[in-house]
């Protein structure tokens, strides 16, 4: 899963709730925390009852596809599970391809726990991450998902809130100024140092590393284990990343702590976000949910029932795998799907090309 788990350290219980709810920082809207914010006033409201949807996935599918066409906006919040509808899991054919010799050695079956692992030295430490960040950050997913949602919004006004830090959506070609990765990036660095508040670009250095561990580039200039399956365990130390600026040590730029660095990109990102929130405060509004758990619900899935409820023309759906709900008292204005996120894409999508396909012939 791309999702981060972890404890946001712009939680609310650390802010005023007042600053939260406002969602500025200095002088440009934070909508990080004007997020967050309605997530807790969604928390506080939404009691006694949950609507699981209409029992007709079919009849649900062509609403949903309906809405997107009719939509003045839609605002998209992606979590883990869209990453994995795409291909993107963390155990199973990918781990064993990539780390069958970690999990020899180690006993480790997944690279999220391995993320966690306390690796012998810092040598072992980097081979591990420079495998983690090269195949969920540098590669496309396996599977077609993320284009397939561009391909139903590229025509509308949309923006994309999200947990994933696996940079897929531009991989996909969505537009940058209207992204929010709100948990960080794989493909970033940041130094351990807390006066510094930059981030710095590491794929040059995820391709040496993984060169240097004995991979070997496909026809399609993708990273594959050679064919005798020899892979070093350990990066040299002259390797192990190092600031650009000041050579301290560095981490991944994840929210994990209150060591997370927002920088000015994520602000410009978070304000962007926060702007077009605002923009479309009314009107006809489509909410959509794709893949988003119960990990951290704070920061989409409860602030979108929230602006639902606001909003009587803004419709919420939601899609997931045995997640799909709304509270009751957002049901009339809920289109909750059960099933792949991927699958439920390419119905969309095959409906959408049925329509046009009829009305280009009348």
């Amino acid at each position: 899963m791309m999702e981060d788990r972890r404890v946001s350290k712009d939680h609310p219980e650390k802010e005023d709730l007042c600053c939260a709810a406002s969602g500025f920082k200095g002088s440009r809207p934070n909508g990080y925390l004007e997020s967050i914010g309605k997530g807790i006033e969604g928390i506080s409201r939404f009691h006694g009852g949950v609507y699981y949807g209409s029992g007709d996935k079919a009849a649900d599918i062509a609403r949903l596809c309906e809405e997107i066409q009719t939509a003045d906006a839609i605002i998209i919040g992606a979590g883990a599970g869209l990453s994995t509808s795409a291909g993107f899991t963390y155990s199973g054919e990918r781990f064993d391809r990539y780390f069958f010799d970690f999990a020899r050695k180690f006993g480790i079956t997944d690279m999220y726990s391995g993320g966690f692992y306390p690796f012998p030295d810092t040598e072992t430490f980097w081979a591990w991450w420079a495998r983690h960040i090269y195949i969920n950050r540098y590669i496309d997913a396996p599977k077609p998902v993320y284009k397939e949602l561009l391909d139903l919004v590229r025509d509308k006004d949309y923006f994309v809130i999200t947990t994933n830090v696996d940079h897929q959506f531009q991989r996909a070609g969505f537009d940058k100024s209207r992204l929010f990765y709100t948990q960080g990036d794989y493909g970033l660095f940041q130094s351990v140092r807390a006066s510094n508040q930059k981030t710095y670009d590491n794929e040059e250095w995820v391709m040496k590393a993984m060169e240097a561990q004995g991979f070997i580039k496909d026809e399609n200039g993708v990273f594959r284990v050679p064919e005798d399956h020899r892979l070093q365990m350990r990066i040299p130390s002259e390797l192990i990343p190092k600031c650009p600026d000041d050579g301290s040590n560095v981490t991944t730029n994840l929210r994990a702590d209150d060591s997370f660095v927002e920088d000015e990109g994520w602000h410009e990102a978070s304000a962007n976000y926060a702007q077009f929130l605002r923009k479309n405060e009314g009107g006809h509004v489509l909410y959509l949910e794709l893949g988003v758990g119960s990990n951290t619900p704070v920061i989409i899935k409860f602030p979108f029932w929230t602006m639902t409820y606001d909003n009587p023309d803004a419709v919420y759906a939601c899609l997931n795998y045995n997640e799909a709900y709304a509270p009751k008292q957002i049901a009339g204005q809920s289109i909750c799907i059960n099933g792949d996120t991927g699958e439920v894409l390419e119905e969309l999508a095959e409906i959408l090309k049925s329509s046009q396909t009829t009305a280009e012939k009348q």
